[in-house]
C-alpha cells in the first residue's frame, strides 16, 4: 500500500459582523442561507447541496470549480457532520473534501458566536490533516476567508 503524507494545520479567522447572533447562527442552520453565501457567491458549477442542520445531522456539497481555480472544471465533493450544536452559539464539525474520487483533507471546524455590542463576533477555528496532493493549509485558510467574507455582505444584505 502506498504511503501518503499528511500536513496537519490549524488557523482561526475572527470576524464581527453587523447582525445579531441568532441571523449569525441561522447563516450556517439555514439551507438557503447557507448556500447562498457558502456556494452560489463563488462562481461555482453547484450539482447538489443538502443540509440536515442538527447534532448528528450532515452537510453535502458537490460542484465543479470554475476556470481560474487548480483543479478547474472537476468534481469537488465536501461531506460533513454536525458533532455539536449550541443554537446561536457554536457549531462543531467534522468534514472530509474529495476532489474526483480521492479525499484531499479532513477537518474539524467550530464556529464560535457570540455578542459583541449590537453585532456579532464570529471565531472560526479550523483543525485540517491535508493529504498528499491537497490545495494545502494557506490554500485551505484563504478559502474560509474569502467565504467568510462572504458570509458578511451576504448578511449586510448584498449577496
Amino acid at each position: 500500500m502506498e504511503e501518503r503524507s499528511v500536513t496537519h494545520s490549524t488557523f482561526v479567522i475572527e470576524r464581527k459582523y453587523a447582525a445579531a447572533p441568532e441571523r449569525v447562527f441561522a447563516a450556517f442552520a439555514d439551507p438557503a442561507m447557507k448556500r447562498r453565501w457558502y456556494l452560489d457567491a463563488g462562481g461555482r458549477d453547484v450539482e447538489s447541496y443538502d443540509l440536515e442542520f442538527g447534532a448528528g445531522g450532515w452537510e453535502r456539497a458537490r460542484f465543479r470549480l470554475p476556470a481560474g481555480t487548480p483543479v478547474a472544471g472537476m468534481v469537488c465533493t465536501n461531506d460533513g457532520v454536525h458533532l455539536e450544536i449550541v443554537p446561536d452559539r457554536r457549531v462543531v464539525m467534522a468534514s472530509t473534501m474529495t476532489i474526483g474520487e480521492r479525499c484531499i483533507s479532513a477537518s474539524l471546524i467550530t464556529m464560535e458566536i457570540s455578542p459583541a455590542g449590537a453585532g456579532t463576533e464570529l471565531i472560526f477555528t479550523h483543525q485540517g490533516a491535508f493529504f498528499a496532493g491537497a490545495d494545502g493549509p494557506a490554500m485551505r485558510e484563504a478559502g474560509w476567508r474569502t467565504l467568510l467574507e462572504r458570509l458578511g455582505i451576504d448578511l449586510a444584505g448584498g449577496a
